[in-house]
């Protein structure tokens, strides 16, 4: 059902349509959608409002000090579960919710994935951190109806060269998928900017596993995949919010999950993974960070 111009916008504001998204709505229609490179338009119901931004903003605010948290409290000899309730209680003493804790069963707060762990990672007070480890901080947040998601790698004492390099450009992998997240441009974009860079670096790219939307839920649409083609997939247009996320190993790109606990992700060939993530807000000249 279309709306028409003197209509209130369907977006909730209040506004009239044509005060609101109608020139966006126009410029997305006249868009000559190349359907055998997948792309496709995005859906009004993943476009976020003013109200939305500002409420994921404010989650970002709290998930980034859970992460500046976890810089004092990650060292030799500390466990994962400890990390856990530090960041639990952090988050429920600013009034929010850690949207990890009994997310389809999750039973922690936060997830934790050290070394060869790729993600999913579940806090035991077993697990002890070791100097050399590369640790990955995982955490998502929800204030007031609105999520956060945002992810950090750590490094434990002196790790070695490899682990060093391999967290570098982990985090040089997302810089350049949020560069490439440009409005009017397609979500291929992110994941051919992601893979170039890691395997210049002789890395490989996780494929089964990627960013998403976020901000009213937990996951949304659409599947941000760290690996593709420019000009294929979603169009990005302001207002969009989603997670970049690049899981980076050193070796090869499979991986497998533990059938013991359903949960920890780890790569196949035992090498090391690192990865960072950000919640980021398309806007009308490039990008937000939300949470980082």
């Amino acid at each position: 059902m279309s709306t028409n111009r003197n209509d209130v916008c369907w977006c909730g504001s209040g506004k009239k349509y044509k005060k609101c998204h109608m020139a966006m709505d126009e410029r997305i229609d006249s868009i000559k959608y190349d359907v055998y490179r997948g792309q496709v338009p995005p859906p009004h119901d993943i476009i976020k409002t003013a109200a939305d931004i500002e409420g994921i903003r404010k989650s970002g605010v709290i998930n980034d000090g859970v992460l500046d948290l976890m810089e004092s409290l990650v060292k030799p000899g500390i466990d994962t579960e400890s990390l856990n309730q530090a960041a639990h209680e952090y988050i429920v003493s600013h009034g929010a919710i850690p949207a990890c804790l009994n997310y389809e069963g999750f039973p922690k707060s936060v997830c934790i994935s050290i070394n060869e762990v790729v993600c999913h990672g579940i806090p035991s007070k077993d697990t002890i951190l070791k100097e050399g480890d590369i640790v990955n901080v995982d955490t998502t947040t929800i204030l007031d109806g609105y999520y956060a998601d945002a992810s950090r790698m750590y490094i434990v004492g002196e790790a070695s060269k490899e682990a060093r390099d391999l967290v570098r450009v982990a985090k040089e992998c997302m810089e350049l998928g949020i560069e490439a997240a440009r409005p009017w441009h397609f979500l291929g974009d992110i994941g051919a900017a992601v893979d170039a860079h890691a395997k210049k670096h002789g890395y490989s790219i996780v494929t089964a596993l990627g960013g998403h939307g976020v901000g009213n839920d937990f996951h949304e649409e659409p599947f941000v995949p760290h690996v593709g083609e420019t000009d294929t997939g979603m169009l990005l247009v302001p207002g969009m919010v989603l997670t970049v996320e690049p899981m980076v190993n050193a070796g090869k790109y499979k991986v497998v999950t533990d059938k013991k606990d359903g949960w920890t992700v780890r790569t196949r060939d035992g090498s090391l993974s690192a990865q960072w993530e950000k919640t980021i807000l398309i806007t009308e000249t490039g990008t937000e960070v939300l949470s980082s």
